[in-house]
């Protein structure tokens, strides 16, 4: 573990030498994260993503609870990324999945406080057209991991056959967009709580101006997932849609489903 501190940036390194730290494991991202008491270390494969992150992050500052950049360094092949750490439990934490009556009302609140920042400056526009330009990208290289799907997207019994025919449905059928701050990847284990209430958003990577529904989708199914077993414990008595409730709205599930299909191209 030493020499993984020692292969870092300088000015990565002269923050966090001889401090302990622990590696995340919870991601899917293939990022690798590196975790000390105060500051968190994204290391990732260099891409513009990575500044367009650290661009949203610095504009985010005083707007909504998130990890502050503290250094950001690229070399040849990587992106270091040295942030605040952001304090609080996961919102898929056992204790709030054991209380929905509790957490449901929480990620309300967070999806309305990103609703609340006013995008007139913001620095980053996710716009469709780019992202499905990124999905054809990947299917056109054969990035996109079939077995990560949902069971009835892919295959002979599936809605589609392969990454190629979502990709042409998702190209034919984009819908109407309702624009405000999005965060890009709003599930559970990127919104923490402390002393019952909202303590933060982390892994910021797709901040930036999107449809509404795309968040709502991302922490809608989310909260399903980690209710229905499919991280593992099963919990009993919670309906999903009790989100909706509490965001005050009607739910477009033909947007909340484009969504959910755009992300298994990711």
């Amino acid at each position: 573990m030493e020499s993984l501190i020692q292969s870092l940036p300088e000015d990565i390194r002269k923050h966090i030498e001889g401090r302990e730290y622990s590696i995340d494991d919870i991601g899917k991202s293939g990022s690798k994260i590196l975790i000390f008491d105060d500051m968190v270390l994204k290391i990732t494969d260099k891409s513009s993503d990575d500044r367009d992150a650290v661009q949203m992050m610095r504009w985010l500052e005083g707007k909504i609870p998130a990890p502050r950049v503290i250094s950001f360094v690229e070399d040849d092949k990587c992106a270091y990324l040295l942030m605040t750490r952001v304090r609080g439990k996961m919102s898929c934490d056992r204790y709030y999945m054991e209380r929905p009556d509790e957490l449901i009302p929480l990620l309300a609140k967070a999806i309305k406080m990103l609703w609340s920042i006013d995008i007139k400056d913001c620095p980053v526009m996710k716009d469709l057209d780019g992202e499905l330009k990124k999905a054809e990208y990947r299917v056109e290289h054969g990035l996109v991991d079939v077995s990560d799907a949902e069971p009835d997207t892919f295959g002979e019994n599936g809605r589609f056959k392969d990454p190629k025919e979502l990709l042409s449905w998702l190209q034919d059928h984009r819908p109407s967009l309702e624009t405000v701050l999005s965060h890009g990847d709003l599930c559970l284990p990127n919104i923490l709580i402390d002393n019952g209430d909202i303590s933060g958003f982390i892994d910021m990577g797709n901040c930036g101006i999107a449809d509404k529904w795309e968040d709502i989708a991302m922490c809608y199914r989310s909260l399903k997932h980690n209710f229905d077993g499919t991280y593992g414990k099963v919990y009993q008595g919670i309906d999903p849609v009790l989100l909706f409730k509490e965001l005050g709205i009607e739910p477009d599930m033909e947007k909340i489903d484009y969504y959910i299909l755009l992300d298994e191209l990711f």
